[in-house]
């Protein structure tokens, strides 16, 4: 049987990707956590703050498109507030081989400093990196609006992939969207606050705020979802 140069070399290159963030996956990081210390946080934090006050009113974040995803649009330039204002990089964050990646949010009004857990970047990296080679993409059965389970099957794993919640104990599922895209779905989460909580929600509203209000990690790549008439979390569709 004849094997292409072609395929040959996308099997050493897949390889070597899994070698090189084999490490990322949930459950594998040696002595990280699934949230960083606080007071990685409250340094940052403190940095940002003085930054702003001196520089008038500017933030030490990174450029990116104004498409980009609210939760990673504003990344923290570390070579803007090290060591001026605070002494190091916090050995959580990504630039330190940590698995967060320190953002702001609500830039505006209050900008507050958040993290993205980087685990779920692997594992949407890894599943794009299957599709290229499998070449089509992987839609199972519909689960919501534009929203579809993964066929991981097809795409070569022995079993789903999943994030280890940020929030919980729970283990979260990706999804793909009918554009063709992977996401963490938060709903177990969301469920949980829904049930246990019962926080006031408006119709239409996307519900991940209640995940970021008790949290420092924001649930990036994911879908914005609301509630239905019981209550419920589901997907406002991509």
């Amino acid at each position: 049987m004849r094997v292409s140069l072609k395929k040959i070399a996308g099997v050493f290159f897949f390889s070597a990707i899994l070698l090189l963030t084999g490490c990322m996956y949930p459950g594998e990081e040696e002595g990280q956590g699934k949230i960083p210390y606080p007071e990685h946080v409250e340094s940052i934090q403190r940095a940002v703050d003085t930054y702003q006050k001196e520089s008038g009113g500017l933030l030490p974040i990174k450029t990116k498109d104004a498409e980009t995803d609210k939760y990673i649009k504003y990344p923290i330039d570390f070579s803007k507030i090290v060591p001026d204002y605070t002494e190091k990089i916090p050995s959580s964050a990504y630039e330190k081989g940590g698995i967060f990646q320190y953002v702001l949010m609500d830039v505006e009004e209050n900008p507050t400093v958040k993290v993205v857990d980087l685990r779920a970047a692997e594992i949407i990296r890894d599943l794009n990196l299957r599709k290229s080679m499998n070449g089509q993409i992987p839609f199972k059965d519909k689960i919501g609006d534009g929203v579809y389970e993964i066929d991981f099957e097809a795409l070569g794993f022995k079993s789903p992939l999943t994030l280890e919640s940020p929030y919980s104990d729970a283990h979260l599922p990706v999804v793909v969207g009918g554009d063709g895209n992977f996401y963490i779905d938060y709903s177990i989460d969301l469920n949980r606050i829904l049930s246990e909580d019962n926080p006031e929600v408006r119709d239409g509203e996307d519900i991940r705020f209640l995940l970021e209000e008790g949290s420092v990690v924001v649930p990036a790549y994911s879908l914005p979802y609301t509630v239905n008439e019981n209550n419920e979390p589901i997907f406002i569709g991509k």
